[in-house]
């Protein structure tokens, strides 16, 4: 990616930096196919103050959710289309556009802001041409497009296929920003306890019905924010995560299994609400060992936990041949389901990956199965909406394995599928989500 002759120190002009930084995480993103989540991982710790590091959240989260309509604008404002090195600029334009159209900044600081970006990035002779087109964005506006135009023409067909009465809103919800949520660390506190200390810290909260550790913040703020953050009083976690551990509920002191737990979110909710749980988690990526690590130590539970780098469906590399009471299957997916939080999926995402996922998801569903315990019960668990990867893959799995049956879930987990359950994108406010409970014979 071209960035021109950028300095290698970020600039103290209000504002610059923020600039800066999403034209490069965008460039990274929409022209070199990077990850939204590392790209971001990587940048805000450059931004000192965390109003800053919101603000470039929100600019990359904006941008991309507008992508479609951002690059119609330049393809019809721009008498001559950027070349394979402007990547930085596209990314700072798409940036531009977005504080004007989505966040509503004031427009005096967003232009200004960014033409000095611009000069910033190396691109005092492009400096002009950004102004010029900022001003036309807050003089005409940027066009107006469907939801479903940010979806890839594939995948826009195989959710009207899969959901043909509830598409439109899937494309319309999946591009809106998403609530906070809030776990309680029950093993600390009840939730009644914590939304008292919210109430004192002035921070609007709610308790939801659906998942009874679960809040919900109207108003999002930091972590920071958060009483007793840092020692893990709470978690932030979507309320269709939190029900995997409703999904599975293992009895008292069971013998469970997290199959694919990066980054620990799941298993934690489990030994926050039983620290007796003898849990075994597992993935296959070592890199992500130590963020499970992390979650268990700062939600103070996990210490008889044992975590493991390895792939859960070679089973023979890493089982001692003691079946499991409970095993957890939060699978690798499409993330069809969580695209508003994850907006560059829209980019990523590939046909040839739907079968790659499939085939995986099958290999580790027989692999977990094998370890279960007679009786034993295995929630499979993914936050897509695609039924080759949901109600497919279970019909399949049932079909393959005579002593599985599948026990019903209540609407309290979403749309009935034949005994198992599908959340749609925003609907009670939380994520897409696919939930089966399976119990062996």
């Amino acid at each position: 990616m071209a960035t021109g002759t950028a300095p290698s120190r970020l600039p103290q002009a209000p504002g610059v930096a923020t600039r800066m930084l999403a034209a490069r995480v965008l460039a990274a993103v929409v022209r070199q196919g990077r990850s939204l989540k590392a790209e971001l991982g990587a940048a805000l710790p450059k931004l000192a103050d965390s109003r800053d590091r919101a603000l470039l959240e929100a600019i990359c989260f904006a941008a991309l959710r507008r992508r479609v309509a951002y690059e119609a604008a330049l393809q019809q404002w721009l008498q001559k289309p950027l070349g394979r090195g402007d990547d930085d600029l596209r990314g700072l334009l798409m940036a531009g556009f977005a504080q004007l159209d989505v966040l509503q900044l004031p427009a005096h600081a967003s232009v200004s802001a960014t033409v000095e970006a611009a000069r910033a990035l190396g691109r005092e002779r492009q400096a002009g041409m950004v102004n010029a087109l900022m001003r036309r964005a807050q003089r005409e506006g940027l066009p107006v497009m469907p939801a479903a135009k940010a979806w890839p023409s594939w995948l826009r067909d195989r959710v009207r296929h899969d959901w043909p009465d509830h598409a439109e809103a899937i494309f319309e919800a999946s591009l809106q920003p998403a609530p906070l949520w809030l776990r309680v660390n029950r093993s600390q506190h009840s939730r009644h306890d914590y939304l008292q200390r919210l109430h004192e810290a002035g921070i609007a909260a709610e308790a939801s019905p659906l998942a009874a550790d679960s809040i919900r913040l109207p108003v999002a703020v930091a972590v920071s924010a958060l009483p007793g953050f840092a020692d893990g009083a709470v978690s932030v976690q979507d309320l269709s995560a939190q029900q995997v551990a409703d999904a599975l509920a293992p009895d008292p002191g069971a013998r469970v299994l997290d199959a694919c737990a990066a980054p620990g979110g799941k298993s934690a909710h489990l030994l926050e609400r039983d620290p007796q749980f003898r849990l075994l988690a597992l993935d296959v990526d070592a890199r992500r060992l130590q963020r499970i690590r992390d979650t268990f130590a700062r939600t103070g539970v996990g210490a008889q936990a044992e975590v493991r780098a390895v792939d859960a469906a070679d089973v023979d590399r890493w089982w001692d041949g003691q079946p499991f009471d409970a095993v957890l299957l939060d699978a690798p997916c499409s993330a069809t389901g969580v695209v508003r939080r994850q907006p560059d999926v829209l980019l990523h995402r590939r046909p040839e990956d739907i079968d790659a996922l499939v085939a995986l998801q099958a290999r580790l569903l027989d692999a977990a199965w094998r370890v279960l315990r007679p009786g034993g019960v295995l929630v499979y668990a993914t936050c897509s909406l695609l039924r080759r990867e949901n109600h497919h893959q279970v019909q399949a799995f049932l079909a393959r394995t005579p002593d599985a049956s599948l026990e019903p879930l209540s609407a309290a987990f979403g749309h009935d599928q034949g005994g198992a359950r599908q959340r749609l994108p925003g609907e009670q406010g939380g994520d897409g989500f696919f939930y089966a409970r399976l119990v062996k014979q």
